[in-house]
């Protein structure tokens, strides 16, 4: 039987190596959008409309601390922001066209990297067990704390 200890060890090694992965992805970035506008675009795109307060719930920060990267990304016609038609004093957030574009081509060379790792490190079973924990981890990313992935 595991103890709490073994499973708090084996929780480490996987927190460990997605943040290790995660890193690496992060270095190969383009930097046309800094890690916070990549965050909210992303969660934009994948949620759909939302309000600014809704998207610093679902990213787990204050609105305030979004107020600059929700401007930039406005002002670069990344994020549209339009009124709330339940609620006239809030706005609701769109990712543009443009900003599906943009999060595309960030994320573009760490999706580069990690296919030539992948091929370069890897066997077929390897990738495939790969893919299966990827999906196990998307569902430990949405569990409980309502923070859910940033990107689709």
């Amino acid at each position: 039987m595991r103890t709490t200890a073994d499973q708090l060890a084996e929780a480490a090694v996987v927190r460990r190596a997605a943040t290790s992965l995660a890193a690496r992805a992060r270095a190969e970035r383009t930097g046309r959008l800094s890690l916070n506008q990549v965050a909210a675009l992303g969660r934009i795109l994948v949620v759909g409309p939302m309000t600014p307060g809704e998207l610093a719930a679902q990213l787990g920060t204050l609105p305030q601390s979004l107020t600059r990267t929700l401007q930039a990304l406005v002002a670069g016609g990344l994020v549209g922001r339009t009124p709330d038609p339940s609620d006239g004093r809030a706005a609701l957030l769109t990712c543009t066209p443009a900003g599906r574009r943009a999060l595309r081509e960030e994320m573009a060379p760490r999706d580069r990297w990690t296919a030539r790792a992948m091929r370069d490190l890897c066997t077929p079973d390897e990738r495939q067990t790969l893919l299966a924990a990827a999906e196990i981890m998307q569902r430990l990313a949405a569990h409980g704390s309502g923070v859910a992935p940033v990107e689709a």
